[in-house]
Parts: C-alpha cells; sequence; structure tokens
C-alpha cells in the first residue's frame, strides 16, 4: 500500500521541480502562477502574482475558465513545501498541459531565500 509521501516522491519523478534561485527568473517567463494551497493558506501571504487555485479544485478550475485551457500555457505551481504542487503539475500533464512545473521547495523556500511575499492589507475603519 503506497502513502501520501509514496505518491509525492513518484510525482516528483515525473515533473520539473524549478530550484528556489531560479525561481523568480521561471515565474518571470511562464504564463501563469497558481498557489494550490489552501484559500487560508494563500491569504496569509503569497508569492507575487500568484492566483490561487486549491489542490482539490484545481483541475475544475482550469477547465471552467477559457483562459486557462490551452495546453501549451507555462504553468508554475507551488504550495507550501512542494507535496501537493508536485502532485498537481502531474495531474496537470495527464491533462495535456506540456509546460507544467513547480518550485522545489514550494512558499517555505521563497521565504527562506529572502524573496517578496505579498500578504493581503486588512481593511481601516479609521
Amino acid at each position: 500500500m503506497k502513502t501520501p509521501h509514496d505518491l509525492v516522491l513518484a510525482a516528483k519523478q515525473t515533473v520539473l521541480e524549478i530550484p528556489i534561485d531560479k525561481a523568480p527568473a521561471v515565474i518571470a517567463q511562464n504564463d501563469v502562477l497558481i498557489d494550490v494551497r489552501e484559500a487560508e493558506e494563500f491569504q496569509s501571504g503569497h508569492l507575487p502574482g500568484a492566483i490561487h487555485m486549491s489542490r482539490g479544485m484545481l483541475e475544475f478550475k482550469l477547465a471552467a475558465n477559457p483562459q486557462y485551457q490551452s495546453r501549451d500555457l507555462k504553468i508554475t505551481l507551488y504550495c507550501k513545501t512542494s507535496g501537493r504542487a508536485a502532485l498537481c503539475a502531474q495531474s496537470l500533464k495527464e491533462m495535456g498541459y506540456s509546460h507544467v512545473s513547480s518550485i522545489a521547495g514550494g512558499f517555505d523556500a521563497w521565504q527562506a531565500a529572502g524573496f517578496h511575499v505579498e500578504k493581503p492589507v486588512a481593511p481601516s475603519f479609521d
């Protein structure tokens, strides 16, 4: 019986993982950067320019939006540490997307590298 860890390791064998030091350059060349974490995680901080599509809804949201249906899109995915993103990248490859990558180490590695994180600004009622 496979564990979730086994599934992640298998996915990482089939998808392109971008080293954190190369991530900003790759993102700049891509069409879309997708945060596949949960909504609460995204709201607490995310990579600049990222859109949110949680892992559970990713395939459905891409399929439903004409802007994201081209299988030639250059897509980079990330999550907290890279496991969910690898599983998502594998799934998108199976759907026929040909230019999919994930960020090695995910959001945690991005922060540890000192890269900018966007955080929503709370409304002021003063």
